[in-house]
């Protein structure tokens, strides 16, 4: 297979799980799957046979001192752009659950995080930070701050 095809299915891989996230956070089903550690396991997986291929002594020089004009040639090689794209991949998604999981622990609203998670990672990150924030402090009962003091 090649890294083109690897790429593509890597991106296609990773849209179920943002998909039943985003459209049916509350179904059973949903909730069942986003326990798991398997998409990652898969991630890791194709991030590891990928990034095996790029370690020469060349990158490992380049990586344990990096510059920015040795980071952008280095990845202007396809499998170190692809590998690298599977890294953004996996820690997105992972993101992507843990917004997910707290929005279904606490009530808050995720929907809009996690959009922006899918496309821009810390951004959603941000989002959801912001708006349990907003969600604590503005929408919560007294009571609920209370719980949530007495917690901490």
């Amino acid at each position: 297979m090649t890294i083109t095809q690897l790429f593509d299915i890597a991106n296609l891989f990773v849209l179920p799980f943002w998909a039943l996230m985003i459209l049916l956070p509350k179904w059973g089903i949903t909730k069942k799957i986003m326990e798991s550690f398997l998409p990652f396991v898969a991630l890791a997986g194709l991030y590891i046979y990928l990034f095996s291929g790029t370690i020469t002594p060349e990158s490992a020089q380049a990586l344990s001192n990096p510059q920015l004009a040795d980071i952008a040639q280095f990845f202007s090689i396809e499998r170190i752009a692809a590998t690298g794209w599977i890294h953004f991949l996996a820690f997105d998604l992972f993101v992507g659950r843990w917004i997910y999981w707290e929005g279904q622990k606490t009530g808050v609203w995720t929907f809009h995080s996690l959009i922006l998670c899918l496309f821009a990672g810390p951004v959603g990150l941000l989002s959801h930070i912001i708006t349990a924030w907003i969600t604590e402090r503005f929408l919560s009962t007294s009571e609920e701050r209370e719980t949530s003091l007495t917690e901490a």
